[in-house]
């Protein structure tokens, strides 16, 4: 709606400085010399759009001869068909294409090339090699099943979509075919409630005037109706089924393109030329509604639809954990060649050594020194590969999937009234809840209810409010108007009074201008009249004109019939000037059943105000107009939308005029937006204002504080709408994004500010409170979309004048705390997305409602469909379903966040824990000459990771907390934590893996120190072994005791399970009877596992209770030494004598 005056003072305020020559009137010149608004814009876009699309009707022998090239020199048929397919995978590119994402993961590359390591080197192997490919496999059936259920659902849809039912012509009759096997020139016809298969010319339909209402609801997001008309000619000639059989016409447009709201071309039929727009198309998706039948020609089919060119393609969305633990595989596999080849350097100069000093020993070896040190190394990275645990990622998917749960189990994000649960569609991108910086969002539906309220006018500078609630009215006070609505809630008696006394001629034109301005379709539905509008508001505005005595009750290609206080009239229309984002207005001229010709403009206060007429004007109407000003002031701080009416008499010359200049910019091919422009123009002046509307937009419950928590949250909101500019920015005022004390930019004030930064090669200026409003057609300008420019990569130079439009303008917009885009197209949204994740680097969200939000939310990093009134295309293409944007706040304060601490916390102890168990090899080879001989059992190697510290790390991925979900929601400020990186790092993996390595190293030496003279039964190697596992175990289990926050039942269960699988499994796998059965499995044990503590059989309790004794005894000695040092005596003196499984 229209702009009040403390909005546009707060536009001319400036919180920077342009310098001199950069005020707010300087015209853009240069790279940005039009606005979007501008029509020279236009004219240029005009210019480049190419006329070459050749469709013929009833003749597919002459469409099909027209050829594109593909490859090289072969050729394809330049008109596709009408079959779509979204999937991401057919029956032969599923497993190459999955494996090829699979192995973008530089762990799984990491893993197959110890597995081929392992096959190969099978003699120096501590694993079979199928130990570690089981695993593999499993992780990626996990994996690709996720996949492939997500992709079978696409093909799913895109068969229901492919196979729905239509009626195409065929010969001399209409038969039912399916969707995919329409051409472009074939011949349909719809019927009421019928979706359009493809882009379609209306030719003609059972309608008067040939007019087809339809919903667009799957294109840009408006449940209200549209009217498209078909051309005169063929309203009069396409009469019966033999007319449409012998149709004969050719149809020569623009290209197919993404341009939703813009056609361009003409219809050639027997040597005559009409020109076609936008009105005459019905697009792809639309329903056809209140339109018995209507016959249209495919002018573009399939992928070649304008819904279709605004669809993106299915990515592979990865987070920024995911990305962060690709690089860390890499550091991981560096650190682990160097250690091995400092390790095999250490036995190269022992086997040398060894030579040198025992040189009478017989060389039997089967390999050079060089050989033998190469399979070393390999031995070596096979034995430390165990650092980098498959477990972690096979136990990070189960993670993923609880949280997952989690959220679909929230009884606080169910939606009672329709029955809808939140639901997680995605697995893998919980952890990526956490992080979001920017949500971009639509705005019908999703912001709001799309349910208008007439609240209050200003008529001739009087306010009419609601009447006190205090005193309501016990009776109707519209039951004397048989039409009146019973659902409009506004009731003004002396307003009422004064139109029905029907002597207030200002209130008369006031009203009479409601019901005649406007593109409202009306029909019947139990014997009342049911309104259908192109927007809410304006439906709200008849309907209350409706109440007032002024029933809008039909209308034709060239009448509008109104019922005025209970007299019906019938309004000849001799011109209709549509709104648009450039005019912000709408006018309709109009014969009176009198013979006098008036003029009724609706619009933005801005533009109105400035058609005023200025001469001989009274003092009456001076106060009248300062009058309506303080109203407009007044309403826009209730954030109400308003919208300035005015009208004008003409004389029957000055019609005469106009009407031949109107006629001749009507049939126009090139230029035509402009021509009319202008003729607009030249009558829309001279106005006199009647009064000022104002409407409510009611949000949906909850939206208010969902976007304060969001902004303390640090979380930037972006509405990207393809709603016109007044209505966005009152949403924008009414949820408080925007607010009065904010500099608004402007398009021609953003021009400014990027010629002045790009002409003084200077900073950005630092902009405070400030907000962003732009339209479709700038981004055009800014971001290039025709050329793909956001695919170019980052380091695009700055010599490139587009990349740096693109840079500067993502720049700017990313200063200020909030941007609005309004008549974007579903391409230019998911453009703007991707231009910020490109030059931003941030976690982005998309939420939507509608088909038309599918592209942007398939292209940010995360996407959440809302299943409103819209269908469910959103929900179908979203990582998450929701059935109310309030449910937006939990989702990202507490599962979110929850999922992003868990995740980190858990992956920073599995590093921890794998090198405070595994960094013990590095320290044993020491002590074994350097030969990568494993300290561990097989067992215990296996089942590390997979058991014995399963359930705490799982505990951890699927319950802890810091706080509850109350403190997360209450204290939006922890979430800037995950914004920022701060969990999971290169600082916190570098902190990980010293902490692991101190501990290995106390593990080791310590137990190693302690057995030297005091635990006499470690003599053996695989009691050591024994002893060494127990002490890993207990530490990291210590560990995970200190770290845990939020203690349940389930706490002390997983870790008292976790103690109790080390400790049966130790007993069984260490028992006389095992050895007896397979002493191959004991090579170096001295002897038989001895008999048990007692007398009792030897088994696994007895070195269980060993490794007790020798902690214990460690910890003795330990504190034995410190009193020493305390005393000055000195450390005490051990043996020194090695145990002999150490001894070179």
């Amino acid at each position: 709606m229209g702009d009040s005056p403390r909005r546009r003072g707060a536009r001319k305020r400036c919180l920077f400085k342009l310098g001199p020559m950069e005020s707010c009137e300087r015209k853009a010149e240069g790279s940005f010399s039009t606005s979007t608004g501008s029509l020279p814009y236009g004219e240029d876009l005009e210019k480049k759009l190419v006329f070459t699309w050749e469709v013929k009707a009833n003749d597919r022998a002459y469409n099909n001869q027209f050829k594109e090239k593909a490859f090289l020199c072969w050729q394809r048929k330049k008109y596709k068909g009408n079959i779509i397919n979204t999937a991401k995978y057919n029956f032969f590119s599923f497993l190459p294409l999955n494996l090829y994402e699979q192995f973008h993961r530089m762990s799984n590359a990491y893993f197959l090339l110890v597995i081929i390591l392992q096959a190969v080197f099978t003699e120096i192997s501590t694993m079979p090699w199928f130990t570690l490919l089981v695993p593999l496999v499993c992780l990626f059936i996990i994996r690709a099943t996720r996949d492939l259920v997500d992709d079978i659902g696409r093909h799913i849809s895109d068969r229901i979509v492919n196979n729905r039912p239509c009626q195409m012509l065929v010969g001399k009759s209409f038969l039912c075919k399916k969707w995919k096997e329409l051409c472009v020139g074939d011949l349909v016809r719809l019927h009421e409630d019928n979706i359009v298969p493809a882009d379609v010319l209306l030719l003609s339909s059972t309608e008067p005037s040939s007019l087809c209402y339809v919903e667009t609801a799957d294109i840009d997001g408006e449940t209200n109706l549209k009217y498209r008309q078909a051309l005169i000619v063929t309203h009069h000639e396409l009469t019966n089924i033999g007319d449409m059989a012998s149709f004969q016409g050719k149809v020569v447009c623009e290209e197919p393109n993404s341009r939703m709201h813009h056609f361009t071309g003409r219809l050639e039929l027997e040597g005559k030329e009409y020109a076609l727009d936008s009105g005459n198309i019905l697009l792809r998706g639309c329903k056809i509604r209140n339109t018995d039948t209507c016959y249209g020609m495919v002018i573009y089919a399939g992928f070649d639809t304008k819904i279709m060119r605004n669809c993106g393609k299915v990515q592979l969305k990865r987070t920024k954990i995911d990305y962060l633990m690709n690089r860390l595989v890499i550091l991981i596999f560096v650190f682990l060649v160097l250690i091995s080849m400092a390790l095999t350097l250490g036995f190269w100069n022992k086997v040398a050594e060894f030579k040198t000093k025992h040189y009478y020993v017989p060389d039997k070896h089967r390999y050079s020194i060089t050989s033998e040190s190469l399979l070393m190394f390999l031995s070596f990275l096979i034995l430390l590969s165990v650092m980098m645990p498959m477990a972690m990622f096979i136990i990070a998917e189960f993670i993923y999937l609880g949280n997952s749960i989690f959220i679909d189990w929230d009884v606080e994000m169910y939606y009672e009234p329709q029955d809808i649960p939140a639901k997680a569609r995605s697995t893998s991108l919980n952890v990526q809840l956490g992080q979001v910086e920017y949500i971009f969002s639509d705005k019908t539906g999703t912001l709001t209810q799309n349910i208008m309220t007439f609240k209050k006018c200003c008529i001739n500078g009087i306010v009419y409010s609601p009447d006190e609630e205090e005193a309501p009215s016990k009776e109707n006070p519209y039951l004397w108007n048989r039409f009146a609505d019973g659902k409009l809630l506004f009731q003004n008696s002396s307003l009422l009074n004064i139109v029905r006394s029907n002597e207030d001629s200002m209130v008369q034109e006031f009203w009479r201008l409601l019901a005649i301005c406007h593109t409202v379709m009306v029909g019947e539905k139990d014997n009342q009249l049911l309104y259908q509008a192109a927007s809410p508001d304006e439906e709200a505005l008849v309907t209350a004109a409706r109440n007032f005595g002024y029933v809008f009750l039909a209308r034709t290609q060239n009448s509008i019939t109104v019922m005025e206080l209970g007299e019906e009239r019938v309004y000849e229309v001799l011109a209709m000037m549509d709104f648009n984002s450039i005019r912000k207005r709408m006018s309709v001229l109009v014969r009176n059943p009198e013979g006098s010709i008036y003029l009724y403009t609706k619009g933005a206060d801005s533009v109105l105000f400035e058609r005023l007429h200025k001469k001989g004007i009274h003092k009456k109407e001076q106060i009248m107009k300062a009058a309506t000003e303080e109203a407009l002031t007044s309403f826009a701080e209730q954030t109400l939308r308003t919208l300035c009416l005015a009208y004008r008499k003409m004389d029957e010359d000055t019609y005469e005029e106009w009407r031949q200049r109107h006629q001749e910019a009507n049939i126009l091919l090139q230029n035509r937006a402009e021509a009319l422009h202008q003729v607009y123009e030249e009558i829309e002046q001279n106005l006199q204002l009647l009064g000022v509307t104002a409407i409510e937009d009611k949000l949906q419950d909850g939206v208010l504080e969902t976007i304060h928590s969001l902004k303390q949250g640090n979380i930037k909101m972006w509405v990207l709408t393809g709603d016109k500019q007044e209505t966005a920015v009152n949403i924008g005022f009414a949820c408080q994004l925007l607010s009065g004390d904010m500099h608004i930019l402007q398009e021609e004030e953003i021009i400014q500010i990027l010629e002045a930064y790009q002409e003084t090669n200077s900073n950005l200026p630092q902009i405070k409170m400030a907000a962003m409003i732009v339209s479709g057609e700038l981004l055009d300008q800014m971001m290039k979309s025709k050329t793909g420019l956001v695919l170019q990569n980052k380091d695009s130079t700055p010599e490139n004048p587009e990349v740096w439009r693109e840079r500067a303008f993502v720049e700017l917009a990313s200063r200020c705390q909030a941007v609005i885009c309004c008549r974007v197209t579903p391409k230019q949204k998911a453009l703007i997305v991707a231009l910020v994740k490109k030059y931003q680097n941030v976690v982005t969200l998309a939420i939507g409602d509608g088909a038309n939000d599918v592209n942007m939310i398939k292209t940010a990093d995360i996407g959440v469909g809302l299943a409103g009134q819209e269908g469910m295309q959103a929900v179908q293409n979203s990582d998450y379903m929701l059935a109310q944007f309030r449910f937006l706040r939990r989702l990202l304060l507490v599962h979110g966040r929850w999922s992003y601490m868990r995740v980190c916390k858990f992956l920073r102890y599995f590093i921890y824990k794998t090198l405070a168990i595994m960094m013990v090899q590095i320290w044993f080879a020491l002590y074994n000459g350097f030969t990568a001989q494993p300290l561990y059992g097989g067992w215990f190697l296996a089942l590390f990771n997979l058991l014995y510290t399963t359930l705490p790390v799982l505990y951890i991925g699927l319950f802890e907390q810091d706080v509850s979900d109350e403190q997360s929601l209450e204290l939006p400020e922890l979430y800037i934590a995950g914004q920022k990186d701060k969990l999971f790092n290169y600082w916190v993996f570098f902190q990980a893996m010293v902490h692991g390595i101190a501990t290995s190293l106390v593990n080791f030496f310590m137990t190693l120190w302690i057995s030297h003279d005091i635990i006499e039964p470690l003599s053996d190697f695989q009691s050591f072994s024994s002893v060494m596992s127990l002490s890993g175990v207990l530490s990291v289990t210590m560990e995970v005791i200190i770290i845990i926050r939020y203690w349940t039942v389930l706490t002390v269960l997983a870790i008292f399970f976790s103690l109790c699988f080390y400790t049966v499994i130790t007993w069984t796998s260490q028992s006389l009877f095992l050895f007896k059965i397979s002493p191959q499995n004991f090579p170096l044990l001295c002897e038989p596992p001895s008999r048990g503590l007692g007398g009792s059989p030897g088994d696994g309790w007895d070195l269980c209770l060993r490794g007790i004794r020798t902690k214990a005894s460690c910890a003795g000695r330990v504190m034995k030494e410190v009193g020493c040092w305390v005393g000055n005596r000195g450390p005490g003196a051990g043996s020194g004598k090695a145990p002999p499984w150490a001894r070179t």
